[in-house]
């Protein structure tokens, strides 16, 4: 199974035995939408709706963290998830959120892809949906340790002024440049001194499937990426940084790291730089 599967494979491929779909969904507050109602309504047949909003580590410092181990394997195996099965993630979220879940899912041993295009592609061919409730038989999970890097707010510090990882934002522009106020209510505007931003929606077509990878290539280097150079990726909390990691890493690029504080967590800080601004 491909990383990135199409909406046929994924039709004629649903329901073989070690095969599993996951509605990803996750929202914005300022959308106003309900993830699990949603998924209540309509959903691929067979998905179960792993609620990736409640998927975190709530006893780390970092806001929204990722889940440890544990918590995932717990969670994955509620869903009838077991060891060794193939997940395929989907999402109906402006941000993306199956990118979030695929980085998370891989760094525990996961063989995961994500849905190209996701519920809106499937939805507008006319393919099939249900509603309600999977009929889940809790299955035995043991996480493994697979690719994913993450890096801390004092790696990220320490990267100032050294820039040996190329710091990459997701965010729009108005957000990174500080012209734009941040969602979180008091929070400073802004990006980590030195980072560049490619905002996530440049490695996506306008019908939110994934560019091909001369065009992701692309968006990055006309972001001020160096393919060359190690990357790590922020955004507000870790979800579309996520998207432009699994875009460089559809591209073969590996040497990549998610700051899964983000901006959440440094501009939460008042002792950690900034900068507004374009990128210098």
């Amino acid at each position: 199974m491909e990383e990135l599967v199409s909406t046929a494979w994924l039709a004629e491929h649903l329901g073989e035995r070690g095969l599993v779909v996951i509605d990803a969904s996750a929202h914005l507050p300022d959308a106003a939408r309900d993830a699990q109602a949603e998924f209540a309504a309509a959903h691929i047949p067979g998905a179960r709706f792993l609620d990736l909003a409640t998927l975190v580590d709530n006893d780390s410092p970092v806001p929204a963290a990722l889940p440890t181990g544990e918590q995932f394997a717990a969670r994955m195996g509620g869903l009838g998830i077991g060891t060794g099965d193939r997940v395929v993630i989907y999402d109906d979220s402006a941000v993306k959120t199956s990118a979030r879940a695929w980085f998370i899912a891989r760094k525990y041993g996961v063989q995961a892809a994500i849905l190209n295009g996701g519920l809106g592609k499937w939805r507008a061919e006319g393919r099939a949906l249900e509603g309600g409730a999977a009929d889940i038989v809790q299955s035995r999970f043991d996480p493994g340790h697979g690719a994913g890097a993450v890096r801390t707010k004092a790696e990220m510090l320490a990267n100032i002024g050294t820039e040996e990882d190329q710091v990459v934002d997701a965010r729009g522009p108005g957000r990174f440049t500080g012209a734009d106020p941040e969602p979180r209510a008091g929070m400073a505007s802004g990006h980590i001194p030195g980072s560049i931003n490619v905002p996530y929606g440049k490695v996506l077509k306008p019908d939110g499937t994934f560019r091909d990878a001369v065009g992701i290539a692309a968006a990055l280097r006309e972001g001020g990426v160096d393919l060359t150079k190690p990357v790590v990726a922020t955004c507000g909390s870790g979800v579309t940084a996520s998207v432009l990691l699994f875009a460089m890493h559809l591209i073969g690029k590996d040497d990549i790291a998610l700051y899964d504080g983000s901006w959440s967590e440094w501009g939460a800080d008042p002792s950690t730089p900034r900068a507004t601004g374009p990128a210098a």
